[in-house]
């Protein structure tokens, strides 16, 4: 009997090496990956060629240790505005902190947002998605990697693959019934579930719905499966508010600034900065922040309105 325990727990001990020792091809990343590349081009104007191959080349096709147990297939570090789980890895330096996920798919959402969000890459939403080259280019200059060889290396792997045909213009229709598509099988759990009940749809790559008659923040955490204080929170609502008033609800956090072909925004008659912060999917506080205002004082009609934190 006590031959058999051994020989149990050491197949126990073993089995994780045989399960790390099978590595995933190229070709395998991305047909495993593809799908939300080609979600986040849509959403988002990245390249689903660029992903892809930054993807392949930051975490070796997803056999990188940084990918394999946190989930980390871009090599983002933490950096100051970071506030989820940290990891430490030798890279350019000894001990360097870089960000932890919870599944691929929240890594893939967080280099959207990353590229986005900040200004350095901005001008790179200036080019087409077909301009692989250009936007390889465009990271390595704006310091995305410190390698010199960085955009030949992407460039050779996007052409090897051809991963540029994933980046060919289609029709609104086609992008419409992809996202009708792809959302439920791509997104989490939650998303799945909820698009039985209701059409989920985005806005600066943040999710929402359109309100109907008769929704209360209770009916809706209940139907996407969130604690009570998230909705309220995510639309910077008091937790009584009356939901008929509004025609939208985000059911995850806004984002820090607006996408970066939105910059300003010109005030409207009778707008206020909440309506701005729904609209573009930005948080109220940031907005205040961005353009030195008092919390719940409110813009004057034609007064000009920043949505990113700096202004080129």
């Amino acid at each position: 009997m006590r031959n058999k325990l051994l020989i149990f727990i050491a197949v126990l001990l073993l089995l994780p090496f045989g399960l790390h020792s099978q590595r995933i091809t190229r070709r395998e990343y991305i047909e495993t990956y593809k799908d939300w590349a080609i979600q986040n081009m849509q959403e988002t104007g990245i390249p689903a060629s660029i992903t892809l191959a930054q993807g392949i080349l930051e975490s070796a096709s997803g056999n990188s240790k940084l990918a394999r147990e946190d989930n980390n297939h871009f090599g983002i570090k933490c950096h100051s505005d970071w506030k989820g789980e940290r990891v430490y890895h030798h890279d350019d330096a000894r001990n360097e902190c870089f960000r932890k996920y919870k599944s691929p798919y929240d890594s893939f959402k967080d280099h959207a947002e990353f590229l986005t969000s900040r200004d350095r890459y901005a001008f790179l939403f200036e080019l087409p998605t077909t301009d692989y080259k250009g936007w390889a280019r465009g990271l390595s200059k704006a310091g995305y990697a410190t390698n010199p060889q960085y955009p030949e290396l992407l460039i050779r792997i996007i052409e090897e693959e051809g991963l540029y045909t994933y980046d060919q213009n289609i029709s609104e229709a086609a992008k419409q019934a992809y996202r009708n598509n792809q959302r439920q099988r791509l997104s989490s759990d939650i998303v799945i579930n909820a698009f039985e009940k209701r059409a989920v749809k985005y806005n600066n790559g943040v999710k929402y719905i359109e309100l109907k008659e008769g929704d209360t923040f209770k009916s809706i955490s209940q139907m996407f499966g969130l604690k009570d204080w998230e909705l309220p929170t995510y639309n910077d609502l008091p937790a009584n508010a009356d939901l008929s008033k509004y025609a939208i609800l985000y059911i995850e956090s806004k984002r820090r600034n607006a996408h970066p072909n939105h910059k300003t925004h010109v005030v409207k008659n009778g707008e206020t900065m909440h309506a701005i912060s729904q609209q573009y999917g930005v948080r109220l506080k940031k907005l205040y922040y961005y353009n030195e205002m008092e919390p719940g004082t409110e813009p004057q009609s034609g007064e000009i309105i920043k949505l990113r934190k700096k202004i080129k």
